[in-house]
């Protein structure tokens, strides 16, 4: 698909005191509460209108804005990115994505749903598919992402990011590398849309990349497996396989740095505020807590790799199983709740393990939730083991462990906090994985 190609949006800070940008924001401040990309869930926000930008568009009667707004209603704030469609009534082509009506009867859609937008960050990002029919993904929750099919043009799958930030984005940064360096278990980077929306802001809004039609994830083969009662011992090891490569990769691209004390006491800054953190959300924790505080201990006492770039939020839903490829790596983004310094440093590669072994367990969990026999915990253990062999023949190194154990408490704290906040029916299963992990140890 040729070198990866950028593009520079320009805002304006004009207008933001005119009756139609306050209508906006108003009709904003109801509609933001209620997407899954929102991080202050429960609280109500508090919009200010940052920067804006008018998009170019044929669709009759139809404006396409892009909108910069800030949530102050905390105490760090949050950067949203909005695209907007603003079409008379009798154009809007879709009922999804609507926000709301304007005074003028006028209809404001999310951009994602309405064709004005999705050919417009086409043009801007992947000119290639500009006249290719577009779709919104299901199911994502910290970005919006549209597929673009044109007959006999390559599918390419375009990232909007909505919450922004400053700097460069590990997503671009590491896939983009990786391909260019010929990783093939990566897909090939096709565009960057960027912007400045404060003289001391700048960041991605968009990344364009390669995409395969037709195709499950890991999470569903893995299911399908699970369900269906089959081994998943041989895809559990060349997934581990393909996650070595990775980060052999990546080792060879970025700098490493030593996990000397200064490293590991970051590391171990950040196991401790988040498990704090989840002892205040998830009381079930508290009877735990000296329990992993001491695992933690344990881990700095153990001889640590060098630190490198990682994937940062590795799970099955992060792999596709592409046919003559094999397992293919997405979404470098990191831990949402990770500050992004955090997320752009070299880190232990055993946290992208980790998360992986508990995509494993969740698999099971998943199914147990929906009332499938107990036994599949056997399941589960044979992929980890699988997993871990595959990544230990192509590293040479071996990974069970105290250093593995306090990586995956950790991840396994993190999901009682985000099942807390977003799936309660599904907080035990980080819960019996935090029995599990404390009894072992």
């Amino acid at each position: 698909m040729g070198d990866l190609r950028r593009r520079l949006l320009s805002f304006t800070e004009s207008s933001f005191a005119d009756s139609d940008t306050r209508e906006l924001i108003a009709l904003l401040q109801a509609w933001i509460p209620t997407q899954r990309w929102f991080a202050s869930k429960g609280t109500a926000p508090r919009l200010r209108p940052i920067a804006a930008a008018i998009l170019p568009t044929d669709v009759p009667a139809t404006r396409v804005y892009v909108l910069i707004v800030r949530d102050e209603a905390t105490t760090t704030g949050v950067t949203y990115h909005v695209p907007l469609v603003d079409a008379e009534g009798s154009t809007a082509a879709t009922s999804l994505g609507v926000i709301g009506r304007r005074g003028d009867g006028n209809v404001v859609i999310d951009g994602p749903h309405h064709p004005a937008y999705t050919a417009a960050l086409a043009h801007a990002v992947a000119p290639q598919v500009s006249a290719g029919p577009a779709r919104v993904l299901d199911g994502e929750q910290s970005n919006t992402s549209i597929i673009y099919r044109a007959e006999g043009r390559p599918a390419v799958i375009c990232k909007i990011y909505r919450q922004l930030h400053t700097g460069p984005h590990p997503d671009i940064e590491l896939q983009s590398t990786l391909a260019r360096s010929g990783c093939s278990r990566v897909p090939a980077a096709v565009g960057v849309w960027e912007g400045a929306w404060t003289p001391s802001a700048s960041g991605a809004l968009a990344f364009a990349q390669e995409y395969f039609p037709d195709v499950e994830d890991a999470w569903r083969v893995a299911r399908s497996a699970a369900l269906a009662g089959r081994s998943f011992v041989e895809d559990a090891r060349t997934l581990g396989e393909a996650t070595a490569d990775v980060h052999l990769r990546l080792a060879e691209l970025f700098p490493t740095t030593p996990s000397d004390a200064a490293a590991r006491h970051a590391i171990a800054t950040a196991w401790d505020r988040r498990l704090r953190l989840a002892v205040a959300e998830v009381p079930a924790i508290q009877r735990h807590r000296s329990a992993i505080a001491e695992a933690y201990d344990l881990a700095l006492e153990t001889p640590w790799p060098p630190l490198q770039r990682i994937h940062g939020d590795y799970h099955l839903g992060q792999v596709l199983q592409v046919p003559a490829r094999g397992w293919v790596l997405l979404d470098f983004e990191g831990e949402p709740l990770r500050p992004m310094t955090e997320r752009l440093r070299p880190d232990a590669a055993w946290r992208d393990i980790a998360g992986m072994l508990r995509s494993f367990d969740y698999v099971v969990g998943s199914l147990q939730n929906e009332g499938n026999p107990e036994h599949l915990r056997g399941w589960a253990e044979a992929a980890r083991d699988g997993f871990l062999r595959g990544y230990e023949r192509r590293t040479q190194r071996p990974s069970a462990g105290a250093l593995l154990d306090a990586f995956e408490l950790d991840k396994a704290v993190y999901e009682a906090i985000y099942e807390t906040r977003n799936r309660p029916s599904w907080l035990e299963i980080p819960l019996t994985a935090i029995d599990r992990l404390v009894d072992t140890d």
